[in-house]
């Protein structure tokens, strides 16, 4: 496996640091690979920018800083706007159609997908768009099993959403394969 670098960015709030901690801790428990994630987040708790560094790797990890990442997820206009330049040429950035409006050209590929329009129109709760991002970058990366993010997912989230989770997930990964 090739080592992968990803930033996931956004606002407070909007679970994106969640995300992040989950996909770096199945891939360690469940798939046996190295994983290091670090956080940045302003000083609101809600609405501040928040931005989660993960790098993946079958190899050992000797720095935890992500400088320039394979796979850009951006969850806010702001956070588009501040780092879509860094991302590798063979890279990737995915960004909500709701959220961020594409106004830059980039050298990485650009996905836009619908993912926070899906969960309220199919789930109708936006607690669990993070989850939908999360399904759409593990089929678009293919580093990580659902299944192992659900199991991750069960040791943060009350049992009560596990169902309502795994529903996000897979229409995130299904949004993404489209």
């Amino acid at each position: 496996m090739e080592r992968c670098r990803m930033v996931f960015s956004g606002s407070g709030g909007q679970g994106i640091i969640t995300a992040a901690i989950i996909f770096a801790e199945a891939a360690v428990l469940y798939e046996g690979l190295n994983a290091v994630q670090s956080q940045e987040y302003g000083a609101a708790a809600r609405g501040g920018a928040a931005r989660s560094d993960v790098i993946i790797s079958n190899s050992n990890i000797n720095y935890p800083k992500v400088i320039q990442p394979n796979v850009l997820i951006c969850l806010t206009q702001n956070a588009y706007d501040a780092y879509q330049h860094i991302v590798r040429p063979e890279g990737f950035i995915l960004t909500d159609t709701y959220h961020v409006k594409l106004n830059q050209s980039s050298n990485a590929k650009q996905i836009e997908l619908p993912m926070y329009k899906t969960i309220m129109k199919e789930i109708g709760k936006s607690i669990a768009f993070n989850i939908c991002v999360l399904g759409a970058v593990l089929k678009l990366t293919d580093i990580v099993k659902q299944e192992s993010v659900m199991n991750t997912i069960k040791k943060y989230i009350p049992r009560d959403f596990h169902d309502l989770n795994n529903q996000a997930l897979s229409l995130g990964m299904s949004l993404a394969g489209e």
